[in-house]
């Protein structure tokens, strides 16, 4: 269905607050920038960005929240025939925003992201958005695949697959993370997040059921005193 002029007007407003709010949060950190220079700089009113995002945590995570809902979307109108993992997998890894930007070389991208997740890893009240918001598209999946499946009431199957594919967007949120506050070589990080999450992708594809499978424990030989020899050679009484 075609949206509506105040509806193509609402989310115009919405985007420009939000990308508003992101640039300055990527310049200057979280905690630095004000609701009310959001509104300053996007030229809307402080009662207006409050319409649209009832928190300051809301605003910094509009781009996590809306990959969440593309994601969704890309779920539903998936061809026929084609696998919720597939659908996912293709647009978790191909979305790669800033990070295609830093191994490109851009100074500015790599420094923004520097400054925005350093933000996070200090803050446990962005941290814990961070992981709500994360919850709420594993729920949406979930929801969309119990539909699709016609699933009963109480099948946690739908539930299980949601949660692990969204656990590897975790994973690789974490790992970005990780390797964007401490990495001397961010130009490779993009690579090595795609690599690592084709890896990932691909263990959910094959199954879990042979997945780190403990090892036996090393054999211990018996001593001629009575007690036992490690395989390292120690002895044992």
């Amino acid at each position: 269905m075609e949206m509506g002029l105040r509806e193509r007007k609402k989310l115009q407003t919405r985007q420009l607050i939000a990308e508003t709010a992101w640039r300055l949060f990527a310049d200057r950190g979280f905690e630095q920038v004000t609701v009310a220079e959001v509104a300053r700089q996007a030229q809307v009113a402080v009662a207006t960005v409050f319409n649209y995002f009832p928190t300051k945590e809301d605003l910094f995570y509009y781009p996590l929240d809306a990959f969440g809902a593309r994601l969704i979307d890309t779920v539903s109108d998936r061809t026929e025939g084609e696998p919720v993992l597939v659908a996912c997998r293709r647009y978790i890894l191909e979305s790669s925003g800033l990070l295609a930007d830093v191994e490109a070389g851009d100074p500015q991208a790599l420094e923004r992201l520097r400054t925005l997740n350093r933000v996070i890893a200090a803050s446990p009240a962005l941290l814990a958005r961070e992981q709500r918001a994360l919850t709420g598209t594993a729920d949406a999946l979930a929801a969309l695949l119990a539909a699709e499946t016609d699933a009963p009431a109480h099948d946690l199957r739908s539930q299980a697959a949601a949660n692990a594919i969204i656990g590897v967007q975790r994973a690789l949120i974490d790992y970005t993370r990780r390797r964007i506050l401490a990495d001397e070589r961010p130009t490779q990080i993009a690579a090595d997040v795609s690599r690592l999450g084709h890896h990932a992708f691909a263990l959910l594809e094959h199954g879990l059921g042979d997945y780190a499978t403990k090892p036996p424990r090393p054999i211990q030989a018996p001593t001629a005193i009575g007690g036992t020899t490690d395989t390292d050679g120690s002895t044992e009484a």
